[in-house]
């Protein structure tokens, strides 16, 4: 989870604002950073449920030619396993030729894919 300075949220924190269950209860009022959050699993219909970020305690999306994911540090290691293993490697071999790259952030790793 990332570290939102206008919300006075550090990272791998949640944020103050969320609720468990219902989402953000100052969503109609949130900061231009979080409205200009383009979450990928929103935006590509080509990911299944699988990617819902409620399921796979992951947040995934692009800046530039990154690919970046966010995956919860209290959640085991599942972005190494299956469906997501496969895709991160396709979407980082999709990458590759234009210098994109795909790159996990979990607990203290950093791993490039």
């Amino acid at each position: 989870m990332p570290d939102i300075d206008d919300l006075d949220k550090p990272a791998d924190e949640w944020c103050r604002h969320c609720i468990v269950g219902r989402g953000c209860s100052i969503y109609l009022d949130r900061p231009q950073l979080c409205r200009d959050f383009l979450c990928r699993w929103m935006l590509d219909d080509g990911l299944g449920d699988e990617w819902d970020p409620l399921k796979s305690h992951m947040m995934v999306y692009g800046q530039g030619q990154q690919i970046t994911i966010l995956a919860d540090p209290d959640r085991t290691d599942l972005w190494r396993h299956e469906p997501y293993m496969s895709q991160l490697k396709n979407w980082a071999a999709s990458a590759a030729p234009t210098g994109g790259y795909v790159i996990v952030f979990w607990r203290d790793e950093v791993v490039k894919i």
